[in-house]
């Protein structure tokens, strides 16, 4: 070890004493090198002055007081977050109370009340999220779960067959559909792999793998005429976090039946661009300045919007933020869908405003992590679903009857 020599010199001074005033008035043992200004320099280098002395114990106390501001900073925002967070806790454990004594016991008398619409709107408590959502999504298909255990069952079996017969399908049976449909179950494998990967629960060896793939094999094989198309795997995710396995394959398969979303998972092109065309009669009546700019850019809605729709805004928005997405949309229906990307839309426009062709896709197909639920709640708050006196329906409900030229005047055909 070094041994340092020690300092003999005269009877203490004034700086001895003033170095020994600055320790008896520190109020703690500094933890860091701050507090070495203080201290007095080796023997072989000329002392300090008083002056400097007393120039180094300002510096300190400086220091030390804005160390002492920072630190009050930093335990007030944390007071400002605990305070949220208890209000937040609160709020969720009264609206529990509102739906599991008020609302579930009289769903159908209560669902459409204002009371109810309002309290929706703010978002589920998760303990309440996946019954509400499984009543609001219905069970117009009738499935039960013995339905989902038997097409569970065909899924394992061409699960355990599929390495043996897939090359004798593929040249005896390559006209058949549903052969075609169904072979799409290997496709499952790859595609839970990327599914919400930074939780590690639903990839091999995760404690929902094994229910993700009977889920979507279940589906592949209750509808091989539309079968396993990449993103479903998401949306089969989400029910899979709040409901039970049964509950989620039956509200899954009645989810995908509803139009719009049997229209991009079957890649119906025309029934596509209406929805687009819809789309962007509202986009342009709420942000015309980025409508424009989107325009002039050829920026066109399937570039951004088709992504968001086949995975209901799972794959896109943090998990958090998509669930409260998921509330309204169970509420609303597809309209919601669409009222949300024009809030995505109006939550980054001046972002967006500065933006060229290539860095808009990729902003819009890869978007923040940091996106607060309130923030982009707020923005969709802000968006207005009527243009000329016409609601979400009753635009869409016209490009439907006759809309051909609408929809040539604003999307073009979707992109494979």
């Amino acid at each position: 070890m070094w041994e340092y020599p020690v300092k003999v010199g005269p009877a203490p001074g004034p700086q001895v004493q003033l170095s020994a005033a600055r320790r008896k008035n520190l109020e703690f043992e500094p933890l860091s090198t701050t507090a070495l200004i203080l201290e007095d320099r080796p023997s072989n280098l000329p002392a300090k002055s008083v002056e400097e002395a007393m120039r180094h114990k300002q510096e300190y106390d400086e220091m030390v007081a804005g160390a002492k501001r920072r630190e009050l900073k930093e335990a007030q925002k944390k007071k400002r977050q605990m305070k949220e967070r208890f209000k937040q806790e609160d709020s969720i454990a009264n609206a529990m109370v509102i739906w599991n004594n008020d609302v579930l016991p009289n769903w159908d008398c209560m669902r459409n009340t204002r009371r109810v619409r309002e309290l929706w709107w703010q978002g589920l408590p998760p303990s309440v999220r996946g019954r509400v959502w499984s009543l609001a999504i219905g069970n117009e298909l009738n499935i039960t779960p013995e339905l989902f255990e038997i097409f569970l069952s065909r899924a394992k079996e061409r699960w355990k067959s599929f390495s043996e017969t897939s090359s004798e399908n593929e040249t005896e049976d390559s006209g058949s559909l549903q052969v075609d449909r169904e072979s799409s179950l290997d496709l499952i494998k790859l595609d839970i792999s990327r599914t919400f990967p930074s939780l590690f629960i639903f990839q091999k060896g995760g404690p929902y793998h094994d229910l993700l793939h009977s889920v979507l094999g279940a589906y592949t094989c209750y509808r091989p005429d539309v079968g396993y198309v990449q993103g479903m795997s998401f949306i089969a995710a989400v029910l899979i976090l709040n409901l039970e396995e049964a509950d989620a394959f039956i509200a899954f398969a009645n989810l995908l039946n509803k139009p719009c979303q049997m229209a991009f998972f079957r890649v119906d092109h025309d029934l596509m661009l209406k929805y687009f065309a819809a789309f962007e009669v509202f986009f342009e009546e709420n942000l015309p300045r980025l409508f424009n700019h989107f325009q002039i850019n050829n920026l066109t809605p399937d570039l951004y919007l088709i992504d968001w729709i086949f995975t209901l805004y799972s794959k896109s928005l943090p998990l958090d933020v998509a669930c409260r997405v998921w509330d309204v949309f169970c509420r609303d229906g597809e309209e919601c869908l669409f009222r949300t990307g024009l809030g995505i839309l109006r939550l980054y426009q001046e972002v967006l405003l500065q933006m060229d062709f290539i860095h808009m896709a990729q902003f819009l197909t890869r978007l923040p992590d940091d996106m607060a639920a309130d923030n982009l709640f707020s923005c969709i708050t802000a968006t207005q679903m009527l243009s000329s006196n016409r609601k979400w329906g009753q635009v869409f409900s016209a490009l439907m009857k006759d809309g051909s030229k609408e929809i040539a005047n604003h999307s073009p055909a979707p992109r494979s």
